[in-house]
């Protein structure tokens, strides 16, 4: 009598396990490949870095003279602060829709295709690695909080960092629905002009969103950046007393809670993922 010998894999359930392992496995790997691009780049991730940092330091301090705190209830480079986190993480998170769209035109796209993977995950390992590598890069920048004027609380950091998660996310995966659907770099450079640049001076960044008419308030209570930086601007209210938020979004003049805040970004960043990949498992 001869006795069969199974392996895991030759049952449903380990055939499954062995899909979910090389899955995981293919969005580890472009992951490693972004941290490692992070890593060996450091000229221009410096560069990208300090970008905000000279709108902090020379923006902010120009200013801050001039701008009354009475007007703001905080220091003008406190209440810039929230907006140059928005930028920092903002540019890594989009580059990941440029990648896209060069990697489809040097045929290292096609390549990833042959993996023995959904298409679904190599969008969701792209949108994990710039997630990632955007909120390494914001990180670094909430060294600078002292210089804001704020303290380096360790649960108020902590409460920052989730909130640029958070924001990588959503704007990652709304580059790569951009993207997703674009063959050439200078498009998508040209939607991002059309797009971004106007996103961000809606959202309540570099002033407040009440002096704005009322049809640019109208368009900032859409805006998935208003919602980011207002919910980081609400975040440091609440572990600096003597800091008080300047009102941001209102929906009929009253603040809505910052649990729906972080759930309406995360909805967005979801939304527009599950987009991204509709488009992208449609044959090249």
């Amino acid at each position: 009598m001869t006795a069969l010998t199974w392996t895991s894999s030759d049952t449903p359930d380990g055939a499954r396990v062995t899909r979910l392992r090389r899955e995981l496995r293919a969005v580890h790997a472009l992951v490693h490949r972004d941290l490692l691009r992070l890593a060996g780049q450091r000229t221009h991730t410096a560069m990208m870095l300090l970008h905000p940092v000279l709108y902090l330091l020379i923006l902010g301090g120009g200013l801050a003279a001039l701008i009354p705190r009475s007007s703001l209830g905080v220091g003008y480079q406190a209440y810039l602060f929230p907006g140059m986190l928005m930028m920092t993480v903002q540019t890594p998170a989009i580059m990941v829709g440029i990648r896209l769209i060069t990697d489809r035109e040097s045929g290292y796209l096609r390549e990833l295709l042959m993996a023995p993977v959904h298409r679904s995950t190599l969008l969701l390992g792209s949108c994990a690695g710039g997630t990632l590598t955007a909120a390494v890069q914001g990180a670094v920048l909430l060294g600078l909080a002292g210089v804001a004027g704020l303290p380096y609380d360790p649960l108020l950091l902590v409460l920052l960092l989730a909130g640029m998660v958070l924001a990588s996310f959503t704007i990652t995966a709304l580059a790569l629905a951009l993207a997703v659907g674009l063959r050439r770099a200078e498009t998508f450079h040209t939607l991002l002009g059309l797009v971004m640049m106007p996103l961000l001076f809606l959202s309540g960044g570099f002033f407040p969103l009440s002096a704005l008419p009322a049809w640019a308030r109208t368009l900032s209570d859409l805006n998935p950046l208003a919602y980011a930086i207002d919910l980081l601007r609400r975040t440091i209210a609440l572990r600096v007393p003597d800091q008080a938020a300047v009102a941001g979004i209102e929906w009929a003049g009253r603040q809505p809670p910052l649990p729906l805040e972080a759930a309406l970004l995360l909805a967005a960043g979801v939304v527009a993922l599950l987009w991204a990949t509709h488009r992208f498992n449609r044959p090249e």
